[in-house]
């Protein structure tokens, strides 16, 4: 069975924080106290814990980068198939899943 989300909850979830989406997909989420952005004050760097490893990953608003990886994107729909080994489908049926679609988690 196909299912297609709509336009407004695929723009909230690509619009949702990086910062926030790793503390919802995540089992441990630890702030790097010694990273200094050189950039964009607003970056943070977060050694993550998931079910498939760890993960050093970089977060600016809704884009994050993999520095392990090296690879990035933007949004919680990428980071989501990233962290958790998701397909594109299932990756929105998870957030959507745990309410990241209803506006209630960021501005």
């Amino acid at each position: 069975m196909r299912r297609s989300f709509d336009t407004v909850t695929l723009a909230r979830l690509r619009a949702f924080p990086a910062e926030l989406a790793l503390a919802r997909l995540a089992t441990e989420v630890k702030p790097d106290r010694t990273f200094r952005p050189s950039k964009d004050s607003a970056s943070r760097r977060w050694q993550v814990l998931t079910e498939r490893g760890d993960f050093e990953i970089l977060t600016t608003g809704p884009k994050w980068y993999d520095t392990r990886a090296r690879r990035g994107g933007g949004g919680a729909i990428d980071l989501t198939m990233h962290l958790l080994g998701l397909g594109f489908v299932d990756a929105v049926r998870y957030l959507t899943e745990r309410g990241m679609d209803d506006g209630s988690d960021h501005p």
